[in-house]
């Protein structure tokens, strides 16, 4: 391992850290740990350094990586599919109707199928250019508009207060 490889490969990581940080928070909530991910993938990265064509894209590779790994994980155990509370102290939440609020998204996301999840993931909490996500999933770009039209369609509908529905299920009951 030479010095030169380790300093090369954290003036690239230093910059794009906090966005590969989200990524990974999100794509893993309630799979397993999401520092066992960044780690294993850096990792990963670093061992194979080489195979980088490009400084710019070093945050799309440890994407995609990290996205191999995970894929690797659900093939050897069935997802957990409960809430740990690790995750949520870890996250620093004070505010409880936030933290309610993100457990209903996270809920929601685990239901969309995993490439319309990966899409909304890299593109609204990640940053991630269109371009950049059909480069990751390996896909044209309309592939990728329609899961994430398909994806906000979905989450727009499971996470909307339906009145009418309460209402309804309220006058049942009694």
């Amino acid at each position: 391992m030479s010095k030169q490889k380790q300093i090369q490969f954290l003036k690239m990581y230093e910059p794009v850290h906090y966005r590969f940080e989200r990524f990974c928070r999100a794509r893993v909530y309630g799979d397993m740990e999401y520092t066992d991910l960044i780690n294993a993938s850096l990792l990963a990265a670093f061992e194979n350094l080489e195979d980088l064509k490009s400084k710019q894209a070093f945050l799309s590779y440890i994407c995609s990586i990290s996205l191999s790994i995970l894929a690797n994980n659900h093939r050897k155990k069935k997802p957990k599919l409960e809430l740990e509370s690790k995750q949520y102290e870890s996250s620093n939440m004070t505010d409880t109707s936030l933290s309610t609020d993100v457990s209903f998204l996270y809920d929601a996301l685990r239901k969309i199928n995993t490439e319309q999840r990966e899409a909304l993931i890299l593109f609204e909490l990640t940053g991630f250019s269109i371009k950049e996500i059909a480069e990751i999933q390996k896909v044209g770009i309309s592939a990728v508009k329609q899961r994430l039209k398909r994806g906000r369609a979905y989450l727009k509908e499971q996470l909307t207060f339906d009145a009418t529905q309460l209402k309804k299920e309220s006058n049942e009951s009694r």
